[in-house]
């Protein structure tokens, strides 16, 4: 089982700075003890290209004067911490510069790829040359040497390369490196390759050393990828890019897989990796493995370890105020399983694109109405939701299809929208709708006919549009045109043109167990976050579920709610977390001052009476009622994050 309280120690250190001059490794595991640490990725090799122990395969850092790999390992054994050891897999800066011909070429370009080779920041070497065969050397030795408890690899995704032996492979199998197709189709041959070798290295030497091929993100629907790994990381620095709700996302897709067990990856830096000297607030590291754990994740910290070797106790004392908390509730979070009402088939998962917009926006609308849910591909079971939300795009599977009609014709509820149902011209499964087509005009305006916090008028919806036709359905929002679309020939005002009310269209219709919304509601919920879209999805969830959802919590929409069933102890947990964030400088959301929520009224579906209700880790009972179908209760206090249990 992956232990929960991880550190993963960057050190990538140039020759020309002296390296490991002040490693003690009593000062070492003082660290690791200060900051309740109970498993440390340590290096083998970094993105410079240097080894930090003596090697035979690579060439030890130059200014390095000992086996400093073989002594953090040691270390860590003596106080029962486990230590998986770093090798970069895609950098090797050093090899980048003796081997030209190991070079990945981003263009066919000669002056993009001179200019990519001069550019200062780590460059990437091609695993279709003798690169891969270096680096299987690497790993082989490490496996041999230290018998590590597990392998991880950095940092690797499929790439379109452009380098002669990739171009001549390429021909030899009948592809064209003109084709867009025939680059991807090779790039990830390529990358398979590279998977299948170094997996090989680690199996050669052990049948349990964990093993982890980090690209930054996990592929929705990429099974084979995700399978080449024995758990996941799902690196997620809310400071450096990714932001506060890019892991719940993530997370929310991987813990559908089953038994592959994952890790939530943030950063003790105020920005991204690389950081020296950068810290952040301890309750946003406090906040942000309160949201790992309450997602069914464990923890990895992410430090950077300074050239002369000598821990920074600063940064453990950060690091310590969150995982002594994380380690007070492990208790609770041993086998917990995350229950979700509605699941969203991933727009990424349906079209192979990481860069559609319109998972981000349902993720973010789920989060905001504090609803708990699950992300799935195509090969999840459908019957374990109550609601499927298919977001805007087109490209679900005519067996997916079939698979819908199954759940909807059981009673499940569905929500499509704009070309989510849409094939050649047609919804692909009956939902009282005629499909017309994509609509000229944009932005359209919405006319909600439900309650609205502004009211019943007309709401700007900057997105694709779609017109369609329903008989004998509820309409729940309806569509108007502006007079024109905005053109040099004619515009109006700053911005775009008002409505035409003259004529008016359905927008949004529930028939039956089946909702379809006609705008990219989710896409443009991602990019401009108007309430009016989340006040339309809001109004068609609860139409469908009305008062069948298993968790409803009076919480602000900052908050994030998870929900937990641990069987192996008859007990379920409710995750309550908030935190508010502030943006600092141009765009790095952080986390300093956070404010409690008192008297937080919880509502929670279930088959029996619980036999107490009590907050964790703190023991404290809380009174509560049953009424035949919810246990009810009031959370006196929500600092940062409380677990509420409910024992059976």
């Amino acid at each position: 089982m992956l232990r929960k309280r991880q550190v993963h120690l960057d050190f990538h250190t140039s020759e020309h700075v002296p390296v490991g001059n002040n490693f003690s490794k009593e000062q070492f595991q003082q660290a690791l003890k200060l900051g309740h640490v109970d498993s440390i990725t340590v290096f083998s090799k970094c993105h410079h290209g240097w080894s930090y122990h003596p090697t035979e395969a690579n060439e030890m850092h130059p200014q390095l004067r000992f086996d400093l790999l073989g002594a953090q390992l040691e270390a860590c054994k003596e106080i029962g911490v486990n230590a998986p050891v770093y090798i970069s897999a895609g950098y090797d800066e050093k090899d980048f510069v003796r081997h030209p011909e190991w070079r990945y070429k981003r263009s066919p370009d000669k002056a993009d790829t001179e200019e990519y080779e001069n550019e200062v920041h780590f460059h990437l070497l091609c695993f279709n040359t003798a690169y891969l065969d270096a680096l299987c050397a690497q790993i082989e030795e490490v496996m041999v040497k230290y018998n590590p408890c597990g392998i991880f690899l950095d940092i690797i995704s499929p790439k379109v390369c452009y380098c002669e032996k990739c171009i001549a492979d390429m021909k030899v199998m009948g592809l064209d490196i003109n084709n867009e197709a025939d680059r991807e189709k090779f790039a990830r041959i390529t990358f398979y390759k590279y998977v299948n070798a170094t997996n090989a290295a680690v199996r050669k030497h052990s049948d349990t050393a964990t093993i982890f091929h980090n690209s930054g993100h996990i592929p929705k629907g990429d099974h084979n990828f995700i399978n080449s790994n024995t758990h996941l990381e799902l690196e997620s620095l809310p400071t450096g890019g990714w932001g506060y709700d890019h892991f719940p996302l993530s997370a929310a897709y991987v813990r559908t897989l089953g038994n592959k067990e994952y890790l939530g990856m943030t950063g003790k830096f105020h920005h991204s990796w690389g950081e020296f000297g950068g810290f952040k607030h301890p309750n946003a590291l406090i906040y942000e493995t309160s949201l790992s754990i309450a997602n069914g994740a464990g923890c990895s910290i992410g430090d950077q370890m300074h050239p002369l070797s000598e821990m920074n106790l600063a940064t453990y004392g950060l690091i310590g105020k969150a995982y002594s908390l994380v380690e007070e509730k492990e208790p609770w979070l041993k086998g917990a399983v995350n229950i979700a009402d509605i699941a969203v088939l991933s727009a990424e998962a349906t079209t192979g694109n990481r860069d559609v917009k319109a998972d981000i926006g349902a993720n973010r609308m789920l989060l905001e109405t504090n609803r708990i849910y699950n992300f799935i591909d195509e090969t999840a079971n459908f019957a374990d939701y109550k609601l499927i939300i298919l977001p805007d795009v087109a490209g679900i599977s005519e067996e997916t299809a079939q698979k819908l009609k199954i759940f909807i014709d059981n009673g499940g509820k569905v929500i499509s929208s704009g070309k989510s149902l849409v094939d050649n011209g047609k919804f692909i499964i009956d939902i009282g709708a005629e499909y017309i087509g994509e609509n000229e005009f944009s932005p359209t305006y919405l006319i909600p006919c439900y309650e609205t916090v502004n009211g019943k008028t007309e709401y700007v919806m900057r997105c694709n549009s779609y017109l369609f036709d329903c008989n004998d359905c509820e309409t729940v929002a309806q569509m108007q045109n502006p007079y024109f679309n905005r053109t040099l020939a004619h515009f109006c005002s700053h911005a775009h043109t008002p409505n035409n009310p003259e004529q008016t269209f359905k927008g949004a219709v529930i028939k039956g167990n089946v909702a379809y919304i006609g705008w990219d509601i989710f896409t443009a919920y991602a990019e401009h976050g108007h309430i009016c879209f989340k006040e339309l999805f809001s109004a068609i969830v609860e139409k469908l579920i009305g008062d069948d959802f298993t968790v409803n919590v009076d919480i602000p929409d900052k908050a994030v709610v998870t929900y937990t069933e641990q069987k192996d102890f008859s007990r379920n947990i409710l995750h309550l977390l908030y935190a508010h964030t502030t943006l600092r400088g141009k765009s790095t959301e952080v986390i300093e001052d956070t404010v409690p929520l008192y008297s937080v009224k919880c509502s929670v579906k279930s088959d029996k009476k619980p036999d107490e209700v009590y907050l964790a880790p703190s023991g404290e009972t809380i009174d509560f009622t049953y009424d035949g179908t919810f246990v009810n209760f009031t959370v006196p206090k929500v600092d940062i994050h409380q677990m509420v249990v409910i024992s059976k």
